[in-house]
């Protein structure tokens, strides 16, 4: 078995890594091997080794397939703004061959599961009119949905379903992520998701205190994905 799955939210800052990492986990709790790829990130630090993103290192340690750090994020960017505009201001053009053939060499390391984390959500721009939604296009790799859970959050979930069953690819699952615990009439909110998605809850993660992968993990279920 080799199953490979590209992360997308409906926002920037709604948890994607987190969850992306808590999949990871609960693959390798139902032994299968991992592998990820976060192929472009901004908001990086300079380390002794150079630039580090914590979202990268956050999937790196969920790996059992050995990576090195270049592998999993190629392009990697200082400034904590959009992909594009970060890479523009250093010289790099941001297209999606440059993205997708070091993901390539990812999913061809065979990993039972691996994922491949976008940045931002669905329509994140790339260079000229390309669009980060034009990688998993590329690689032909179904979809697992963040939905940010706060207000507002069922409109972006749509339309980010909307714009992946354009684009022709499978959302294979969805997890709720309770950014804001306080959203009034959760549950109906959460009732209202599952019967718009077009695709199976993977979990609902509670607003955690401290959301390890391992904490994460507890509350997904990966048997849809797995078939």
């Amino acid at each position: 078995m080799s199953l490979a799955f590209f992360v997308t939210g409906t926002d920037t800052e709604i948890g994607k890594t987190t969850i992306a990492a808590g999949l990871l986990h609960a693959a390798r709790l139902a032994g299968l091997s991992t592998a990820a790829a976060k192929p472009v990130a901004s908001g990086c630090a300079m380390t002794a080794d150079g630039l580090r993103n914590d979202d990268a290192l956050a999937l790196l340690g969920e790996c059992s397939v050995p990576l090195r750090y270049e592998e999993v994020n190629p392009l990697a960017f200082a400034p904590a703004i959009a992909p594009h505009l970060a890479a523009h201001e250093v010289g790099v053009k941001l297209d999606v061959s440059a993205l997708a053939e070091p993901v390539r060499a990812i999913l061809a390391k065979g990993a039972d599961f691996t994922l491949v984390e976008g940045a931002g959500g669905w329509r994140v721009p790339l260079a000229g009119s390309a669009t980060l939604s034009d990688l998993p296009i590329a690689l032909d790799l179904p979809v697992i949905l963040v939905v940010g859970v706060r207000l507002g959050c069922i409109n972006h979930a749509v339309l980010t379903a909307e714009a992946i069953a354009r684009d022709g690819l499978r959302l294979a699952g969805w997890v709720a992520n309770i950014v804001d615990p306080q959203t009034s009439r959760l549950d109906e909110n959460l009732a209202t998701l599952a019967e718009r998605l077009p695709a199976p809850c993977l979990g609902r993660v509670p607003r955690l205190g401290l959301a390890t992968p391992v904490a994460v993990a507890a509350h997904l279920d990966l048997r849809p994905l797995l078939g």
